[in-house]
């Protein structure tokens, strides 16, 4: 009986002792002071963003100038001098697809952007590295060429949307029918899409060509975290036909 009892009264102190750890927890993360150097316009600070409103975490945006980098950004990330840089009780974080995986494990509570599986979250690392590569840096190109390498640009594009459309297929999301890492790191591309088509002078065939992206846009831009986070296509346009006049005019 005694053993009885002394056990009931441990389980309730490993219970209370519990409680008060998980309200700890919780008042700890209600207090995270986390802000993200940023740039509207920037295809990866809206990843680092899209990450943090999926994960509910309250956020302070940093803006940087384009043309002149602040004190801060190039002490908050002194390698690269680039946003965004996710800072997280005054530590910095830079590039977006590590901030992004930085996020999910520290904000587990949230929905996860990795499968737990080890195999499948190599193939999330993969194709957010593909998309990286293969989409964004023709995307660039295609905005800050002209001539010979724009054209090479835009068929790589092309070229490359026809593999990440065969990815998609029987799935609603790049991770199948959660919402994930590889769903994050090419959702910005949803507002960069039109604009590319208008500065580089060319069509993508969405709808004809690819139209599980295109189905997947649809979905991503119902989620609120998505919608409140990508630009007005009037405004990315203004900006897009900007740089292109800096980086292609003559001098």
């Amino acid at each position: 009986f005694l053993s009885l009892t002394l056990s009931t009264k441990q389980h309730t102190i490993a219970i209370n002792t519990a409680q008060r750890l998980k309200k700890k927890h919780v008042k700890m993360a209600s207090q995270d002071d986390v802000k993200v150097l940023s740039l509207w316009s920037s295809p990866y600070v809206m990843r680092v963003l899209i990450g943090l409103e999926e994960k509910g975490i309250k956020y302070e945006t940093v803006p940087q100038n384009f043309s002149e980098k602040s004190p801060l950004l190039l002490e908050m990330n002194p390698v690269y001098k680039r946003v965004p840089v996710l800072i997280h009780n005054g530590k910095p974080v830079a590039e977006s697809v590590i901030a992004l995986e930085y996020i999910d494990e520290v904000w587990t509570s949230g929905p996860a952007f990795l499968p737990a599986d080890p195999y499948e979250r190599a193939l999330a690392r993969f194709w957010a590295d593909y998309v990286d590569k293969k989409i964004y840096e023709p995307g660039k190109n295609i905005i800050r060429s002209t001539g010979e390498k724009q054209e090479a640009a835009k068929l790589e594009f092309i070229e490359n949307l026809v593999l990440l459309e065969e990815t998609l297929k029987g799935k609603d999301y790049f991770g199948g029918d959660k919402f994930g890492l590889v769903d994050i790191v090419l959702a910005p591309q949803i507002s960069w899409f039109p604009v590319s088509e208008i500065v580089g002078g060319f069509k993508i065939p969405m709808e004809e060509k690819f139209p599980l992206i295109a189905a997947w846009m649809r979905k991503c831009k119902e989620r609120e975290s998505v919608n409140k986070i990508l630009p007005q296509y009037e405004n990315l346009l203004q900006f897009a036909t900007m740089v292109r006049k800096m980086v292609v005019s003559p001098a």
